[in-house]
């Protein structure tokens, strides 16, 4: 009977691989309730072995589908969340990996809003709704500053 629980968490991880690239942490979180730290290590193992999980692929599926709506920080604090090593992390965001950050910033803005601020009140609005979508200040501010301006909006 002992032999048949890792068979099941390893069918399990693999039903949950199947869905959709977890963390090494991740998986060990959803498996936890179903056998020992110790099978479920070995079970995890394995799949690495087997290149059925992996970290770095996690990482650059998330990266690749939410770089267009968030920014570096925030991509950096939910790799964090998700057990992403520091190193793969910086590996993933380094300059140049992603689209330019003014540029997302940029898209993201025009999606949700239609006209630059009209005043100190809504200024600040974009501003937090940019902020949680984790954009760097500076950026912000530049961003602002450039839709503000009748040649920047011109064109746009």
């Amino acid at each position: 009977m002992a032999s048949s629980m890792p068979n099941e968490l390893r069918q399990r991880a693999i039903r949950l691989l199947a869905r959709r690239e977890h963390t090494r942490v991740e998986l060990a979180h959803k498996l936890a309730a179903h056998g020992t730290p110790e099978e479920i290590d070995t079970v995890i193992a394995e799949l690495q072995a087997c290149h059925l999980q992996s970290d770095h692929r996690f990482a650059e599926s998330y990266v690749r589908s939410h770089a267009a709506r968030l920014g570096a920080s925030r991509l950096r604090q939910t790799l964090k969340t998700k057990g992403v090593t520091d190193e793969l992390i910086e590996a993933q965001l380094a300059p140049g990996a992603l689209p330019d950050e003014f540029e997302r910033a940029r898209t993201v803005w025009r999606r949700k809003f239609s006209a630059a601020p009209a005043d100190v009140r809504e200024w600040a609005r974009q501003a937090r709704f940019l902020q949680g979508r984790g954009f760097a200040s500076d950026i912000i501010r530049q961003l602002l500053k450039v839709i503000r301006e009748p040649a920047g909006a011109g064109g746009q």
